[in-house]
């Protein structure tokens, strides 16, 4: 599947189908993370709107995205706090199902000074959003011009975006976070896999150490069916593998202050600009830039940063 939207990137405000979760990020902020047994006082908390699914859509939505959300809350707090935040930030939530039954999904985030974090999940409603949730939104994919999701959902609900993606002949972007193995029929129809160092390793069975062994793992993952591969390595860049380049892409040096949602920051931006038809390497310094601002803030939705934000950050490290 070609790498650019149906009208070649012409149109500003690409549409954009983010699946996925969406949690209360109960956020503790420490000198620095405890080892196993210990206790240790927290210098801060607090609660936040957050989630693989959300904070990708919100992320999108700042980077000039037209965003539908689809996936599924609680009738809780939690989930009346979720939609309302989605309905601020501009997002769809047609698609945006309440559980009647099942609390909101929440997460339990540590986070210490220098900005490395540890994340406990429990999905609540997010794991209720199946097949029929996905199928619900058919007439959104008819007019998107990307598509991207995550893990934090049903292997169910990943199957059925999968399938009206390729029905509607519209681009998959998966990250597959949290790390689980794939359906082969799934890796099939990607048309782009954004995995992390670690989550490269998990599904390539490459230990990924340096960009050589990046390069040995991505061409690894294409071989099963995704037309590019990006593999996230923090600060040192992404390791780029189509659209005839497989190689490094450097990152940009900042002082990162907290690097929660780092990762979906870049993927939410990334698939803005690669839906407006930028080549694969400049949608890719989109994303690291949007990222780049993202972890010199605290917070993980609020940490998204918006258009002119982006276009003025790469203006100054042209």
């Amino acid at each position: 599947m070609a790498l650019t939207t149906r009208d070649g990137g012409r149109r500003s405000g690409p549409r954009v189908v983010v699946v996925g979760s969406a949690n209360m990020d109960l956020v503790a902020r420490l000198d620095r993370l405890p080892v196993a047994g210990e206790t240790r006082m927290a210098e801060g908390f607090e609660s936040l709107p957050g989630g693989k699914g959300a904070n990708q859509a919100v992320a999108a939505a700042r980077s000039g995205g037209r965003v539908e959300f689809v996936g599924r809350i609680g009738s809780d707090d939690f989930g009346t706090q979720l939609s309302r935040r989605c309905r601020g930030e501009g997002l769809g939530v047609r698609y945006l199902g309440r559980d009647p039954r099942t609390p909101s999904g929440s997460a339990l985030i540590l986070v210490e000074t220098s900005g490395q974090n540890s994340i406990a999940v429990s999905p609540g409603a997010n794991a209720r959003l199946g097949t029929a949730g996905v199928r619900r939104a058919e007439e959104a994919f008819k007019k998107a011009d990307v598509v991207l999701i995550q893990l934090e959902v049903s292997d169910a609900a990943v199957r059925e975006t999968v399938r009206l993606a390729e029905r509607h002949r519209v681009p998959v972007l998966l990250n597959p976070a949290p790390a689980r193995s794939l359906d082969p029929w799934i890796l099939g129809r990607i048309t782009c896999l954004t995995p992390n160092e670690a989550e490269a390793s998990m599904l390539s069975g490459v230990r990924i150490t340096s960009p050589r062994s990046a390069a040995r793992a991505a061409q690894k993952l294409r071989d099963q069916g995704p037309a590019c591969v990006l593999i996230t390595m923090g600060s040192a860049g992404v390791f780029v593998s189509g659209d005839g380049i497989h190689s490094m892409v450097p990152g940009f040096r900042v002082r990162a202050v907290d690097t929660v949602a780092a990762g979906d920051v870049f993927n939410g931006a990334f698939a803005v600009a690669w839906s407006e038809g930028r080549g694969l390497a400049e949608a890719v310094s989109f994303g690291q830039a949007a990222a780049a601002l993202s972890v010199q803030c605290q917070g993980a939705m609020d940490s998204a940063p918006r258009r002119d934000e982006i276009d003025r950050f790469l203006l100054r490290h042209d």
